[in-house]
Protein backbone atom coordinates (compact mmCIF):
# COMPACT_ATOMS: atom_id res chain seq x y z
CA UNK A 1 0.00 0.00 0.00
CA UNK A 2 2.93 1.91 0.80
CA UNK A 3 4.57 2.08 -2.13
CA UNK A 4 1.20 2.19 -4.11
CA UNK A 5 0.86 5.38 -2.95
CA UNK A 6 4.52 6.56 -3.11
CA UNK A 7 4.10 5.74 -7.03
CA UNK A 8 0.90 7.56 -7.25
CA UNK A 9 2.25 10.58 -5.74
CA UNK A 10 5.76 10.62 -8.04
CA UNK A 11 3.28 10.29 -10.84
CA UNK A 12 1.37 13.41 -9.72
CA UNK A 13 4.68 15.36 -8.74
CA UNK A 14 5.74 14.09 -12.58
CA UNK A 15 2.18 15.50 -14.22
CA UNK A 16 2.58 19.12 -12.05
CA UNK A 17 6.33 19.43 -13.49
CA UNK A 18 4.89 18.84 -16.79
CA UNK A 19 2.03 21.28 -16.97
CA UNK A 20 4.60 23.61 -15.17
CA UNK A 21 6.84 23.58 -17.65
CA UNK A 22 4.13 23.80 -20.36
CA UNK A 23 2.53 26.39 -19.02
CA UNK A 24 6.08 28.22 -18.53
CA UNK A 25 7.22 27.09 -22.00
CA UNK A 26 3.64 28.80 -23.62
CA UNK A 27 4.09 32.05 -21.92
CA UNK A 28 7.35 32.51 -23.05
CA UNK A 29 6.69 31.53 -26.45
CA UNK A 30 4.72 34.60 -27.01
CA UNK A 31 3.44 35.39 -29.54
CA UNK A 32 3.12 32.64 -31.21
CA UNK A 33 0.45 33.90 -33.91
CA UNK A 34 -0.93 36.89 -35.54
CA UNK A 35 -1.46 39.92 -33.35
CA UNK A 36 -4.22 42.26 -34.07
CA UNK A 37 -3.99 45.73 -33.59
CA UNK A 38 -7.23 47.64 -32.98
CA UNK A 39 -7.54 51.31 -34.60
CA UNK A 40 -10.56 52.85 -33.35
CA UNK A 41 -10.61 55.38 -36.47
CA UNK A 42 -10.67 55.22 -40.17
CA UNK A 43 -7.59 54.58 -42.39
CA UNK A 44 -5.85 57.67 -43.54
CA UNK A 45 -5.79 59.50 -40.34
CA UNK A 46 -3.35 60.30 -38.02
CA UNK A 47 -3.67 57.82 -35.55
CA UNK A 48 -4.28 54.94 -38.96
CA UNK A 49 -1.51 56.50 -40.43
CA UNK A 50 0.59 56.28 -37.15
CA UNK A 51 0.14 52.34 -36.31
CA UNK A 52 1.13 51.50 -39.48
CA UNK A 53 4.22 53.41 -39.38
CA UNK A 54 5.35 51.28 -36.15
CA UNK A 55 3.84 47.58 -36.90
CA UNK A 56 6.35 46.79 -39.23
CA UNK A 57 9.47 47.28 -36.57
CA UNK A 58 6.82 45.87 -34.11
CA UNK A 59 6.28 42.98 -36.01
CA UNK A 60 10.18 42.07 -36.81
CA UNK A 61 10.74 43.08 -33.03
CA UNK A 62 8.15 40.35 -31.83
CA UNK A 63 9.09 38.24 -34.85
CA UNK A 64 5.19 37.56 -35.44
CA UNK A 65 2.68 39.12 -38.04
CA UNK A 66 -0.06 42.13 -36.72
CA UNK A 67 -2.52 42.57 -38.56
CA UNK A 68 -4.00 46.41 -38.30
CA UNK A 69 -7.70 46.51 -37.62
CA UNK A 70 -9.68 49.50 -38.20
CA UNK A 71 -13.03 50.07 -36.35
CA UNK A 72 -14.20 53.42 -36.33
CA UNK A 73 -17.45 55.08 -34.75
CA UNK A 74 -18.73 56.80 -31.72
CA UNK A 75 -15.65 58.90 -31.78
CA UNK A 76 -12.99 55.88 -30.77
CA UNK A 77 -15.24 54.03 -28.38
CA UNK A 78 -15.99 51.00 -30.35
CA UNK A 79 -12.63 50.03 -30.81
CA UNK A 80 -11.54 50.29 -27.64
CA UNK A 81 -14.78 48.52 -26.45
CA UNK A 82 -13.43 45.77 -28.67
CA UNK A 83 -10.38 45.21 -27.05
CA UNK A 84 -11.83 46.08 -23.39
CA UNK A 85 -13.80 42.64 -24.24
CA UNK A 86 -10.79 40.81 -25.62
CA UNK A 87 -8.81 37.91 -24.16
CA UNK A 88 -6.16 39.54 -22.57
CA UNK A 89 -3.28 37.11 -24.00
CA UNK A 90 -1.56 39.71 -25.78
CA UNK A 91 -3.08 38.89 -29.15
CA UNK A 92 -5.71 41.80 -29.15
CA UNK A 93 -4.16 45.38 -28.72
CA UNK A 94 -5.84 48.88 -29.10
CA UNK A 95 -3.77 51.77 -30.56
CA UNK A 96 -4.27 53.99 -27.44
CA UNK A 97 -5.25 57.58 -28.41
CA UNK A 98 -7.11 60.80 -26.68
CA UNK A 99 -9.87 59.39 -26.28
CA UNK A 100 -9.40 57.32 -23.93
CA UNK A 101 -8.42 60.17 -21.67
CA UNK A 102 -11.69 62.47 -23.30
CA UNK A 103 -14.24 59.44 -23.50
CA UNK A 104 -15.12 58.91 -19.62
CA UNK A 105 -15.57 62.54 -19.11
CA UNK A 106 -17.60 62.60 -21.99
CA UNK A 107 -19.96 60.29 -22.48
CA UNK A 108 -22.54 58.86 -19.96
CA UNK A 109 -23.28 55.82 -21.16
CA UNK A 110 -19.33 53.99 -22.72
CA UNK A 111 -19.92 50.93 -23.93
CA UNK A 112 -16.79 49.94 -22.12
CA UNK A 113 -15.48 50.09 -18.85
CA UNK A 114 -12.47 52.78 -18.83
CA UNK A 115 -10.68 50.28 -16.36
CA UNK A 116 -11.03 47.25 -18.51
CA UNK A 117 -8.67 49.07 -20.70
CA UNK A 118 -4.74 49.14 -19.63
CA UNK A 119 -1.79 50.82 -21.40
CA UNK A 120 1.28 48.92 -22.22
CA UNK A 121 2.97 52.05 -23.31
CA UNK A 122 3.02 55.75 -25.15
CA UNK A 123 5.83 56.44 -27.41
CA UNK A 124 4.97 59.76 -29.15
CA UNK A 125 2.69 63.40 -28.51
CA UNK A 126 1.86 65.50 -30.89
CA UNK A 127 0.64 69.33 -30.03
CA UNK A 128 -2.64 70.74 -30.98
CA UNK A 129 -1.89 74.37 -32.70
CA UNK A 130 -3.45 77.56 -32.15
CA UNK A 131 -4.40 79.42 -35.16
CA UNK A 132 -5.87 82.80 -36.73
CA UNK A 133 -6.01 83.97 -40.47
CA UNK A 134 -2.81 85.94 -41.19
CA UNK A 135 -4.96 89.17 -42.60
CA UNK A 136 -6.59 89.11 -38.62
CA UNK A 137 -4.15 91.28 -37.16
CA UNK A 138 -3.83 89.13 -33.99
CA UNK A 139 -0.21 88.30 -33.59
CA UNK A 140 -0.23 86.35 -30.12
CA UNK A 141 -2.61 84.76 -27.77
CA UNK A 142 -2.78 87.58 -25.38
CA UNK A 143 -3.81 90.14 -28.30
CA UNK A 144 -6.31 87.34 -29.51
CA UNK A 145 -7.86 87.19 -25.19
CA UNK A 146 -7.95 90.82 -25.76
CA UNK A 147 -9.87 91.16 -28.66
CA UNK A 148 -12.67 88.16 -27.24
CA UNK A 149 -12.94 90.46 -23.62
CA UNK A 150 -13.60 93.30 -25.76
CA UNK A 151 -16.20 91.37 -27.89
CA UNK A 152 -18.13 89.14 -25.79
CA UNK A 153 -20.35 86.86 -27.89
CA UNK A 154 -18.81 88.42 -31.22
CA UNK A 155 -16.25 85.81 -32.12
CA UNK A 156 -16.03 82.56 -33.33
CA UNK A 157 -14.27 79.80 -32.92
CA UNK A 158 -14.15 76.37 -35.61
CA UNK A 159 -13.66 72.82 -34.80
CA UNK A 160 -13.90 69.42 -36.21
CA UNK A 161 -16.90 68.66 -34.06
CA UNK A 162 -18.41 68.23 -30.67
CA UNK A 163 -16.37 66.81 -27.74
CA UNK A 164 -12.69 66.40 -29.87
CA UNK A 165 -9.58 67.65 -28.32
CA UNK A 166 -9.92 70.18 -31.22
CA UNK A 167 -12.92 71.52 -29.36
CA UNK A 168 -12.23 70.56 -26.06
CA UNK A 169 -8.91 72.64 -26.05
CA UNK A 170 -10.64 75.87 -27.21
CA UNK A 171 -12.99 75.45 -24.26
CA UNK A 172 -10.15 75.09 -22.19
CA UNK A 173 -8.95 78.36 -23.76
CA UNK A 174 -12.83 80.24 -22.73
CA UNK A 175 -12.39 78.93 -18.80
CA UNK A 176 -8.63 79.89 -18.47
CA UNK A 177 -8.77 83.14 -20.48
CA UNK A 178 -12.45 84.25 -19.21
CA UNK A 179 -13.39 84.74 -22.27
CA UNK A 180 -17.39 84.24 -24.23
CA UNK A 181 -16.90 83.03 -27.93
CA UNK A 182 -19.07 80.99 -30.01
CA UNK A 183 -18.38 77.49 -31.05
CA UNK A 184 -19.44 76.22 -35.22
CA UNK A 185 -18.82 73.15 -35.12
CA UNK A 186 -17.38 71.13 -38.87
CA UNK A 187 -17.22 68.25 -40.36
CA UNK A 188 -13.28 67.47 -40.38
CA UNK A 189 -10.66 69.50 -39.47
CA UNK A 190 -10.20 70.01 -43.09
CA UNK A 191 -13.32 72.07 -43.19
CA UNK A 192 -12.55 74.12 -40.08
CA UNK A 193 -9.40 74.95 -41.59
CA UNK A 194 -11.18 75.91 -45.01
CA UNK A 195 -13.62 78.47 -42.65
CA UNK A 196 -10.52 79.85 -41.09
CA UNK A 197 -8.25 80.14 -44.11
CA UNK A 198 -12.00 82.03 -45.83
CA UNK A 199 -12.22 84.32 -42.35
CA UNK A 200 -15.76 82.64 -41.88
CA UNK A 201 -14.34 82.10 -38.28
CA UNK A 202 -12.19 84.21 -36.06
CA UNK A 203 -9.68 80.78 -34.40
CA UNK A 204 -9.31 77.12 -34.35
CA UNK A 205 -6.89 74.97 -32.53
CA UNK A 206 -6.02 72.42 -34.68
CA UNK A 207 -3.58 68.79 -34.35
CA UNK A 208 0.14 70.09 -35.96
CA UNK A 209 0.27 67.87 -38.89
CA UNK A 210 -2.51 68.62 -41.16
CA UNK A 211 -1.65 72.31 -40.15
CA UNK A 212 1.30 72.42 -41.04
CA UNK A 213 1.32 73.16 -44.42
CA UNK A 214 -0.93 75.99 -44.07
CA UNK A 215 1.08 77.65 -41.43
CA UNK A 216 4.39 77.25 -43.89
CA UNK A 217 2.28 78.12 -47.09
CA UNK A 218 1.32 81.75 -44.68
CA UNK A 219 -2.24 80.67 -45.29
CA UNK A 220 -2.74 80.47 -41.44
CA UNK A 221 -0.23 82.01 -38.66
CA UNK A 222 0.34 79.76 -35.23
CA UNK A 223 -0.26 81.70 -32.09
CA UNK A 224 1.14 79.05 -29.91
CA UNK A 225 1.20 74.89 -29.41
CA UNK A 226 -0.56 72.97 -26.56
CA UNK A 227 2.33 71.35 -25.28
CA UNK A 228 4.85 71.95 -22.10
CA UNK A 229 7.56 72.44 -24.74
CA UNK A 230 7.74 73.67 -28.22
CA UNK A 231 7.62 71.86 -31.20
CA UNK A 232 11.01 71.10 -33.37
CA UNK A 233 8.93 71.86 -36.18
CA UNK A 234 8.08 75.02 -34.96
CA UNK A 235 10.12 76.10 -33.07
CA UNK A 236 9.64 79.87 -33.24
CA UNK A 237 6.20 79.28 -31.91
CA UNK A 238 5.47 79.46 -28.00
CA UNK A 239 3.56 77.04 -26.13
CA UNK A 240 0.55 78.10 -24.61
CA UNK A 241 2.13 78.21 -21.27
CA UNK A 242 4.87 80.97 -22.29
CA UNK A 243 1.88 82.81 -23.59
CA UNK A 244 0.50 83.16 -19.95
CA UNK A 245 -1.31 80.28 -19.10
CA UNK A 246 0.58 77.73 -17.01
CA UNK A 247 -2.21 75.18 -16.36
CA UNK A 248 -2.44 74.66 -20.06
CA UNK A 249 -1.75 71.68 -21.67
CA UNK A 250 -2.72 69.51 -24.19
CA UNK A 251 -1.04 66.28 -26.03
CA UNK A 252 -2.33 64.16 -28.90
CA UNK A 253 -0.46 61.42 -27.71
CA UNK A 254 -0.28 57.87 -29.32
CA UNK A 255 0.22 54.29 -27.95
CA UNK A 256 -0.56 50.96 -27.56
CA UNK A 257 -3.17 49.57 -24.91
CA UNK A 258 -4.61 45.84 -24.17
CA UNK A 259 -7.48 44.52 -22.07
CA UNK A 260 -6.64 44.32 -18.61
CA UNK A 261 -5.27 41.14 -16.95
CA UNK A 262 -2.31 40.93 -19.65
CA UNK A 263 0.35 38.33 -17.88
CA UNK A 264 3.10 40.45 -16.87
CA UNK A 265 5.76 38.53 -19.08
CA UNK A 266 3.79 39.80 -21.62
CA UNK A 267 2.94 43.29 -20.83
CA UNK A 268 7.26 43.29 -20.54
CA UNK A 269 8.15 41.77 -23.95
CA UNK A 270 5.48 44.33 -25.59
CA UNK A 271 6.73 47.43 -23.95
CA UNK A 272 10.13 46.35 -24.95
CA UNK A 273 9.38 45.46 -28.02
CA UNK A 274 7.83 48.55 -28.48
CA UNK A 275 10.85 50.81 -27.37
CA UNK A 276 12.88 48.90 -29.31
CA UNK A 277 10.88 49.53 -32.38
CA UNK A 278 10.26 53.63 -31.97
CA UNK A 279 14.24 53.53 -31.18
CA UNK A 280 14.77 52.44 -34.83
CA UNK A 281 16.18 55.61 -36.53
CA UNK A 282 13.42 55.16 -39.84
CA UNK A 283 10.63 55.29 -37.03
CA UNK A 284 11.76 57.65 -35.58
CA UNK A 285 12.57 60.18 -38.21
CA UNK A 286 8.87 59.49 -39.36
CA UNK A 287 7.33 60.83 -36.32
CA UNK A 288 9.68 63.65 -36.13
CA UNK A 289 8.37 64.38 -39.73
CA UNK A 290 4.97 64.31 -38.58
CA UNK A 291 5.49 66.95 -36.06
CA UNK A 292 5.54 64.53 -33.49
CA UNK A 293 7.74 64.38 -30.08
CA UNK A 294 9.23 60.56 -29.58
CA UNK A 295 8.73 59.98 -25.60
CA UNK A 296 8.67 56.38 -24.49
CA UNK A 297 6.66 55.66 -21.54
CA UNK A 298 6.60 52.29 -19.83
CA UNK A 299 3.24 50.95 -18.73
CA UNK A 300 3.25 52.82 -15.10
CA UNK A 301 4.09 56.19 -16.62
CA UNK A 302 1.64 55.89 -19.07
CA UNK A 303 -1.17 54.78 -16.52
CA UNK A 304 -0.33 57.81 -14.71
CA UNK A 305 0.16 60.24 -17.94
CA UNK A 306 -3.54 59.52 -18.71
CA UNK A 307 -5.07 59.39 -15.32
CA UNK A 308 -3.61 63.32 -15.22
CA UNK A 309 -5.12 63.91 -18.37
CA UNK A 310 -8.43 62.40 -17.96
CA UNK A 311 -8.08 64.71 -14.75
CA UNK A 312 -7.64 67.95 -16.77
CA UNK A 313 -10.48 67.29 -19.87
CA UNK A 314 -12.79 66.24 -16.78
CA UNK A 315 -12.35 69.80 -15.63
CA UNK A 316 -12.64 71.03 -19.29
CA UNK A 317 -16.20 69.26 -20.35
CA UNK A 318 -17.88 70.41 -16.31
CA UNK A 319 -16.94 73.57 -17.36
CA UNK A 320 -18.40 73.81 -20.81
CA UNK A 321 -21.12 71.70 -19.41
CA UNK A 322 -20.91 69.18 -22.47
CA UNK A 323 -22.51 65.35 -22.34
CA UNK A 324 -22.66 62.93 -25.05
CA UNK A 325 -24.85 59.73 -25.50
Amino acid sequence: MKNHFLSILKVGIACFITLTSIHGQAQTSYPNKPIKLVVPFPPGGLIDNVARLITPALSAELGQTIVVENKPGAGGNLGAAEVAKATPDGYTLLMASPPLSISPALYKNLPYNPSSIEPIAIFGQLPNVLLVNPDSGINSVAELVKRAKANPGKMNYASNGNGTSLNLSAEMLKSQAGIYVVHIPYRGSALANVALVSKDVDFMFDNLPPALGLIKGNKLKALAVTTSTRNPALPQVPTMQEAGFPNFQVAAYFGIAAPKGLPQDIVSKLQNSIQKAVAQKEVTDSLVKLGATVDFMNATKSAEFIKADSQRWQKVVDYAKIELD
